[in-house]
């Protein structure tokens, strides 16, 4: 161990007011500091997700080969497939039949409406937040907490 003072000390904190002319951080360069922390958190949470990612890939290759490498696992795979394929021709002769392919299209208009439904209630939710800076809305006695979500995505 080196023979450096590792004592704590006592002290009190002492704050100038900008009255008696001692210089004092302005809060814009507070928020201009707070601002670049961030996106140095942001560019690093970035930079470690992407190493993560990779690093998941790699894994997950020598995992899957371990599989496609034993020869039982890929014999019952073989069976599995031949199987499946088996039951996706008994699915198809089953949709051919009018009455689920009229519930087929069915589920997909309703699935539809769902989606565009969700959509317009999150706008809603959003602007209501926004207008209320509530986190929560009450529905028939039930108190919902709404949930916003953000992601990056590359620009095309």
């Amino acid at each position: 161990m080196d023979d450096q003072d590792t004592s704590v000390q006592e002290a009190d904190i002492v704050e100038e007011s900008p009255a008696t002319g001692a210089s004092s951080v302005a809060p814009m360069d507070d928020q201009a500091t707070v601002l670049l922390s961030l996106e140095e958190m942001i560019k690093s949470h970035i930079s470690s997700l992407e190493k993560l990612r990779d690093e998941l890939r790699k894994a997950k290759e020598q995992f899957e080969d371990s599989f496609a490498n034993n020869p039982t696992f890929r014999e019952n795979s073989d069976q599995a497939k031949a199987a499946a394929k088996k039951k996706a021709e008994t699915r198809q002769n089953i949709m051919k039949q009018p009455a689920v392919a009229q519930l087929s299209d069915k589920m997909k208009s309703v699935r539809l409406d769902v989606k565009e439904k969700q959509a317009a209630l999150s706008d809603y939710l959003l602007e209501y937040q926004r207008l209320t800076q509530a986190a929560t809305f009450e529905n028939d006695g039930e108190v919902l907490e709404i949930i916003n979500s953000a992601k990056l995505v590359k620009r095309s």
